[in-house]
């Protein structure tokens, strides 16, 4: 026999035991009508929209997953309960309490998106002439788990997610003790370069290795950055983060922190 094609859309049991959990409970049915979407079909509806790039409207109803604009509000609805953020904090207290978290260093990077259209969260990106466009700022840990992510507009510059991408790491636990949210040191390019923003890194407790403008070959820090690299380029294997096509900025940061959950999940399935 050949080899099975993959569905990364379908949600495995071990994935959906850990975010059925977090699922707000639904309320009573307004109308009469047709009976509700199970959450775990318009899950994978949500993941086929995510891993493939298709258009909501264009959602494939004979798969089972319900309309699309039954699974757009279902991401809606998950997204202001905060399901992925402690989706996310769940799967990092997994991987510390394995002791796969490496603590000793963190990596921030940033990577352009084009959109669109404009809408909030996107800006005239410099890097495509101006067109509308966002960011997607992230920081990982030293094996490139994602510790946090967020989206700015195309021409936010990226010394201004420092801090706030630092304090956006959730506490972790999964270890007896105090939760850990601090990495030993934080490394990043010539964008992160200022030396008020050292100040503040290390007024955190975390020893800024950052490189400095004006340094010919490159940042010096190859070695250890290559981890965000890596990590960026899975987030935009989701075709769905490749452009932003979302107007609604939650939305956009709905499907980005899902992304970030299912590239962490992978780390503690070891398959990174």
């Amino acid at each position: 026999m050949g080899k099975r094609e993959a569905r990364p859309w379908i949600a495995s049991d071990e994935l959906w035991s850990l975010i059925e959990p977090l699922l707000p409970i639904p309320g009573p049915k307004v109308k009469p009508g047709r009976p509700r979407v199970p959450d775990r079909q318009a899950l994978c509806g949500i993941l086929f929209v995510l891993h493939t790039g298709i258009q909501w409207e264009y959602l494939p109803q004979e798969l089972g997953f319900g309309s699309g604009m039954t699974c757009w509000r279902r991401l809606e609805a998950w997204n202001e309960a905060g399901v992925w953020e402690r989706l996310h904090a769940v799967l990092l207290a997994k991987l510390r309490s394995d002791k796969q978290i490496d603590w000793s260093r963190a990596v921030i990077d940033s990577s352009h998106v084009r959109a669109d259209r404009p809408g909030p969260k996107s800006g005239p990106s410099p890097v495509d002439r101006a067109r509308p466009g966002s960011k997607h700022h992230l920081i990982v840990d030293g094996h490139g788990i994602p510790l946090a992510i967020s989206l700015t507009g195309g021409n936010r510059n990226d010394i201004t997610q420092l801090i706030p991408l630092l304090r956006k790491i959730p506490p972790v636990t999964g270890l007896v003790g105090r939760p850990r949210q601090r990495p030993d040191t934080l490394l990043g390019d010539r964008g992160y370069d200022h030396d008020k923003y050292r100040r503040l890194v290390r007024a955190m407790g975390i020893k800024p290795v950052i490189a400095q403008r004006g340094i010919p070959h490159g940042s010096g820090l190859r070695t250890h950055r290559w981890v965000v690299e890596r990590t960026i380029a899975w987030l935009h294997g989701f075709r769905r983060l490749r452009i932003r096509w979302e107007r609604r900025d939650d939305i956009h940061e709905a499907l980005l922190g899902l992304a970030a959950c299912l590239i962490t999940h992978r780390h503690t399935k070891h398959l990174c």
